[in-house]
């Protein structure tokens, strides 16, 4: 009987550290959560080139990682719909692009960079390369902003 006692105080006396350990837990991660709220920012732009256009919204975290839509819409082909995750470098940004082109299952990834001007964006053309499945710009090869299809204007997210 006395050894049964033992394991019961032994109980009793783990019970407050059991308890105090889950609830700092749970405090961190409301903490976590509510930062990432207050530290997210919606940005949305669109575009046109020649008959094309885009649109582009954005979600910012903690000024850096990026999440968001990207929608083409291109004058005589299917139109691409997929989301972009990235994050800034500086003022250029640099995002996977996921995608699928019109009606077609198939999901296809490129890389896309833009430039912060401003409030706008500003797309970038670069050599990109391909090792073990995965698309990239080439490091040695500069990034040209001049020549690149769409220049990103801010407008109001819906």
């Amino acid at each position: 009987m006395n050894m049964k006692l033992k394991h019961l105080a032994w109980a009793f006396l783990a019970l407050p550290l059991a308890y105090s350990c889950g609830q700092g837990g749970n405090k961190e991660s409301k903490e976590e959560t509510s930062k990432v709220v207050a530290d997210t920012v919606k940005q949305c732009y669109t575009a046109s080139f020649e008959g094309d256009s885009a649109i582009l919204d954005l979600k910012v975290i903690d000024s850096v990682k990026v999440i968001g839509d990207l929608v083409i819409k291109y004058a005589e082909k299917p139109h691409n719909n997929g989301i972009v995750r990235g994050e800034f470098k500086g003022d250029t940004l640099y995002v996977d692009y996921s995608f699928k082109t019109g009606q077609n299952k198939q999901e296809f990834s490129n890389p896309l960079v833009f430039l912060k001007q401003g409030t706008n964006l500003k797309m970038g053309v670069g050599v990109i390369e391909t090792s073990f499945g995965r698309s990239y710009f080439a490091k040695d090869k500069p990034i040209n902003f001049e020549r690149g299809k769409f220049d990103f204007v801010t407008t109001e997210c819906k």
